[in-house]
């Protein structure tokens, strides 16, 4: 499985982005697709994830309310839609892919396939 991520930027406080993660290769095999981050210094962390089939979707604490996981399935491709953006989001962003049920992923061990980051940095 390979992801191709995209969307990344530099956005004002309180801004907004939407990332895209495009997946190719052995779809059929995956179950639950997402997105990671990982800022300055810290340790790569959940942000959401969204299932394959059902569309069942989870999203971490510190982004519920603000960012929105979709998926487009004829597309093959899953989107982050970022609102309401904070400094604190700045950080690498990761699209990733899993066997797994969405309710059974949470860490970055949980992930077998990762796509390339993307930066989004707030700042003004």
């Amino acid at each position: 499985v390979q992801l191709q991520a995209s969307g990344g930027g530099l956005v004002q406080p309180g801004g907004s982005l939407r990332l895209s993660c495009a997946a190719s290769g052995s779809i059929s095999s995956i179950n639950t697709m997402g997105w990671f981050r990982q800022g300055p210094g810290k340790e790569r962390e959940f942000v959401a994830v969204i299932s394959l089939s059902g569309g069942t979707t989870d999203h971490a604490g510190s982004v519920r309310g603000r960012f929105t996981i979709s998926r487009d399935n004829a597309k093959n491709t899953v989107y982050l839609q970022m609102n309401s953006l904070k400094p604190d989001d700045t950080a690498v962003y990761y699209c990733a892919a899993t066997k797994r049920g969405v309710y059974y992923v949470s860490l970055s061990s949980h992930i077998e396939y990762w796509g390339k980051g993307t930066q989004v940095t707030v700042s003004s």
